[in-house]
């Protein structure tokens, strides 16, 4: 145990300095605002089309992966929309409590970390969670709440819905590399060597990033926020690692499935949250509640799947 929290905890370490930094006020909140947007926008991206680029599409696709990993975080998703109804919660507050159980920081925490922990060997899974968070789920809480306010979904409303998640760059920077792949073009060594330079930045910076937005935010609304952490660090890793098995998803693959399941509430459903107006107290307090506990947390997940 001792040896696998020590490989967590550099990657904890960045962002405990970026919090520190920020809660300090030595590096100031526009500063993290402006800072994750050179990773969002360029560094993650770069990483991202240079994975995909030495990828085969047809080896990364997996029906039984995708199935297990739907399947169990559509069920997490359910249990956090019924919980919050039970609670008289609105329809569209429910639906944001329900993303928050099963939407891990991927993008900013997975890639880099599960990558350097657990080998090349997880880059097409991760790559694979990351999408389908982001094409799945981040559209149906967009269509919930639009049809929610609106009495319904219009196609003026969806188009333009769809079109802003599509067009995300680190969706556009996946599909990119996988079709430079897919038409089997080397990548010229200036090229590779700039993505690689660029990519190199989106790990220090992603970490740092995440520790400083969080030093904003405020713990608030205790038990529901508890329970939204609860849901995300232990029930999604366990409900897709239950459907993982009973689909007999190849052991490795299904071992980064877990992984990324058990990442802490993503920064991008509190963008949401603020967006729409909805849920952001409880929202906020559960990604700084999970991202603290996963300090403990994915070091006992990577424990388990490296004796499974």
């Amino acid at each position: 145990m001792l040896a696998v929290f020590l490989k967590t905890l550099p990657f904890f370490g960045l962002i405990g300095l970026g919090w520190l930094a920020a809660r300090t006020r030595f590096f100031p909140q526009e500063g993290a605002a402006w800072l994750t947007k050179f990773v969002f926008y360029f560094a993650l991206s770069a990483m991202l089309f240079r994975f995909g680029a030495r990828l085969d599409l047809a080896a990364l696709f997996d029906g039984r992966f995708v199935l297990a990993y739907l399947g169990g975080s559509l069920a997490v998703w359910m249990i956090g929309l019924a919980a919050a109804r039970a609670r008289g919660l609105p329809v569209a507050e429910a639906a944001m409590e329900a993303q928050c159980c099963m939407i891990g920081n991927t993008g900013f925490l997975g890639v880099p970390m599960l990558v350097v922990l657990l080998g090349e060997q997880a880059v097409g899974p991760v790559l694979m969670v990351l999408t389908i968070d982001m094409l799945v789920f981040s559209t149906l809480i967009t269509l919930i709440i639009h049809a929610g306010r609106s009495g319904g979904l219009r196609l003026a409303t969806v188009i333009p819905i769809l079109r802003g998640i599509v067009a995300n760059p680190m969706i556009l920077s996946m599909v990119a590399g996988l079709a430079w792949a897919q038409m089997r073009l080397p990548l010229p060594v200036p090229l590779d060597e700039f993505l690689a330079m660029l990519g190199a930045a989106a790990t220090p910076g992603a970490l740092f990033a995440i520790g400083a937005s969080l030093a904003g935010r405020r713990i608030g609304r205790l038990a529901a926020s508890a329970w939204l952490s609860g849901a995300k660090l232990v029930l999604h890793p366990l409900a897709v690692g239950l459907a993982a098995w009973a689909l007999r998803v190849e052991p490795v693959a299904a071992g980064v499935m877990v992984a990324a399941a058990a990442l802490p509430v993503a920064g991008n459903v509190y963008i949401l949250a603020q967006y729409f107006g909805v849920a952001q107290q409880r929202v906020s307090a559960a990604i700084l509640i999970s991202t603290a506990a996963s300090i403990v947390t994915i070091p006992l997940v990577m424990l388990l799947i490296g004796q499974a």
